[in-house]
């Protein structure tokens, strides 16, 4: 997986968890301060491992990280006009 394909997956999955903070705002008293996002998408086990080492290696330096276990977003189509067939 290339690095563009790493931050591509990773905005997808950082929209769809801020649809789910703007629904339970709530959540956000949860997350510690100074704590950085990780995100581990459960159905995308390349993203998983990746998303995981750069966790693992935030606990090593002393950075406190909150952690998202999720499914990978589906496309959604919002607005599509057929022109032709």
């Amino acid at each position: 997986m290339t690095k563009d394909d790493i931050i591509k997956k990773n905005l997808d999955l950082h929209a769809e968890w801020m649809k789910y903070v703007f629904e339970n705002p709530d959540v956000l008293d949860k997350i510690p301060k100074e704590a950085i996002l990780v995100i581990l998408p459960e159905d995308d086990k390349e993203l998983y491992e990746e998303n995981y080492r750069v966790l693992e290696e935030n606990k090593k330096r002393g950075v406190p990280s909150f952690v998202i276990k999720m499914k990978t977003p589906k496309p959604q189509i919002t607005d599509m006009e057929i022109v032709a067939a």
